[in-house]
């Protein structure tokens, strides 16, 4: 990312907004993926709404990140077969203060699926420096509203495989 995109506030090349953004991530949001060829890339801009009152990134944005960041990129980055993953178990551990203005990216990767569950770990960074570790554990099902094929590269962030 250049200084400029930095100082405005922008969106690093390559980055689409995430389409599924509709009650909590849209009111929390925008989040933003990037496809590097095998690994999804998640990524928010933090403004002044997402921080505590030291100005920096409030946990509970972090955690959610995390809660969008393991079960997508884990299952775009496996077979995709998967509806919706609720959240069984949600671990983070602050590692550094994500500042006002800081581009948050992370990336994340399965451990383990079982025909029940899917186990994922994942690391975000503000600005390179590393803020947030995560480990997750979601439930696989194919219940609800959300089916499998509305979790693609192109219906959440507008590119393929």
């Amino acid at each position: 990312m250049t200084t400029d995109q930095q100082s405005a506030g922008g969106i690093p090349d390559g980055f689409a907004p995430f389409r599924l953004a509709n009650g909590f991530v849209e009111t929390n949001g925008p989040l933003y993926g990037k496809w590097t060829g095998d690994q999804l890339l998640l990524g928010f801009r933090v403004e002044g709404r997402h921080c505590n009152p030291g100005m920096v990134c409030h946990g509970g944005m972090l955690a959610l990140f995390a809660d969008m960041m393991l079960p997508i990129a884990a299952r775009l980055q496996g077979s995709g077969d998967m509806g919706f993953l609720p959240t069984v178990n949600l671990t983070c551990d602050y590692l550094a203060p994500a500042p006002l203005g800081s581009w948050v990216e992370g990336r994340a990767d399965a451990v383990k699926t079982t025909r029940n569950l899917l186990f994922a770990q994942g690391l975000a960074t503000a600005n390179g420096v590393p803020v947030l570790r995560a480990n997750g554990i979601f439930k696989i099902t194919s219940k609800g509203s959300l089916k499998a094929g509305d979790f693609t590269l192109e219906s959440l962030f507008g590119f393929e495989k």
